[in-house]
């Protein structure tokens, strides 16, 4: 498969540079067929065209539509949140830089004031920020997820930087200045806020909540949710489980790592590029992503627009991805899925041990996919034992039937069934807890 084949390509400090610089080569030798494809796409489009609506014609376009769309670059997409449906009401939203480092903006989608009267809402709102996953897609794979809480919450969203955007001079960023990043957003939003990880920040967020709580921070959150989270491994471990554990340490930093080429800001940084995840991930559903292609070209050839719009929405984000740093990659792979250290009681961060126990007035709610394949059952709600002091009515544990990784914040059983029960959490924990006046900067 594709993703061993760059595994055996990949490895030491050349060649790891030699493969990133040789996916880049190929990039750009492509561009005159691409250019050729879109030439070709306008042909067999054109209105002047005669044989533009014949078999032929439609198969030609559809032939072109589907390679350029498989060899173009995918940037980072928008968020698309100007505006919203809350309850039959369009309210516009605008989105806010509250804080930054050279790896995170910290993104308000601050709500129209008069468009939330119309539409009959509080203007004050339970202050949510939702930690994206940094794991391989832009933080607007949750667009959804954001959506769906924007409706009763001032939703504030981690949004990572590509690694290979960050130039070498900034330094390091690893699995602690994650744990950093968490505390310092909670700190910029104010006090008694709630946090959302979605998959992979589970256990960097669990951590960082409970440095804030042995602390007695005040900007420590009123609750947290954690949703499709890796917070222990062990349990019903999946394929990428199996993979992280069946592999010795020395293999990933060997196999995984590449170096950025010319002419990207991050020149020279080691990382876990963008492609090769994604190529990893399409490899473990290969036929599923061939099935996919061979029905978005019958549907261009048949002219079945909702086929292709959907297939297209889908794509357009999924193969948009970002390099994550090396420390923070091998350190992920060794903290959580090779020791894991949080789930031992074992992990240590700026020289003090994290200490779960110290979580006493945090509520914690777990969101579990039936049917997921990244994140078995178990290995999220892992949580409620490692936290014995929350108190149970600050809890929630919920297995949503019949959905994978995806459908745990995203799609119409995220909307209908799982958000309603972390609103109801949300706003329970937020009665529980006294919350001070947020700095001017966030209100």
């Amino acid at each position: 498969m594709r993703y061993m084949l760059h595994c055996r390509i990949g490895g030491g400090r050349s060649r790891g540079f030699m493969l990133y610089a040789f996916h880049e080569l190929a990039y750009h030798s492509a561009t005159p067929f691409r250019i050729g494809a879109q030439m070709a796409r306008s042909f067999w489009t054109s209105p002047f065209n005669p044989a533009s609506d014949t078999a032929i014609g439609r198969t030609a376009y559809a032939s072109a539509e589907v390679f350029e769309s498989l060899t173009r670059r995918y940037g980072k997409p928008a968020w698309g949140l100007e505006t919203i449906d809350i309850d039959g009401h369009v309210v516009r939203t605008t989105e806010q830089v509250v804080w930054s480092s050279p790896w995170c903006r910290l993104v308000r989608f601050k709500r129209d004031a008069g468009d939330l009267k119309k539409a009959g809402k509080a203007l004050e709102a339970p202050a949510v920020l939702i930690v994206a996953p940094l794991s391989g897609h832009y933080a607007t794979l949750l667009r959804g997820t954001v959506e769906g809480f924007l409706q009763d919450h001032d939703v504030y969203v981690a949004d990572w930087e590509n690694a290979r955007q960050v130039p070498v001079l900034e330094g390091r960023f690893d699995f602690y200045d994650y744990i950093d990043h968490v505390r310092a957003m909670l700190t910029a939003i104010g006090p008694r806020a709630h946090v959302v990880g979605v998959c992979q920040p589970g256990p960097p967020v669990l951590a960082a909540c409970a440095v804030m709580a042995a602390e007695n921070d005040p900007n420590r959150p009123a609750s947290m949710t954690f949703m499709g989270s890796p917070i222990d491994a062990r349990l019903s471990p999946t394929v990428t489980n199996q993979l992280a554990e069946a592999k010795p340490f020395a293999w990933f930093r060997s196999n995984m790592i590449h170096t950025v080429p010319w002419p990207y800001p991050g020149f020279g940084r080691r990382v876990y590029p963008g492609f090769v995840q994604l190529y990893s991930f399409m490899s473990m559903n290969e036929d599923k992503h061939v099935d996919a292609h061979r029905r978005y070209f019958e549907d261009l050839v048949t002219g079945d627009g909702d086929g292709v719009e959907k297939h297209e929405q889908f794509y357009d984000e999924y193969l948009s991805v970002l390099d994550l740093t090396e420390e923070f990659y091998l350190q992920t792979i060794d903290i959580v899925f090779q020791q894991h250290l949080l789930a031992r009681g074992l992990l240590e961060h700026r020289g003090k041990r994290v200490d779960l126990s110290a979580i006493t007035d945090i509520g914690l709610a777990t969101v579990e996919g039936e049917k997921d394949d990244i994140s078995g059952v178990g290995q999220t709600q892992a949580a409620h034992g490692l936290t014995p002091n929350i108190p149970d009515d600050r809890r929630l544990l919920y297995v949503q039937p019949g959905v994978g990784h995806y459908g745990v914040f995203n799609g119409r059983r995220f909307r209908d069934e799982i958000y309603p029960r972390v609103r109801d959490f949300i706003a329970q924990n937020e009665s529980l807890s006294a919350v001070p006046e947020r700095p001017a900067a966030a209100a």
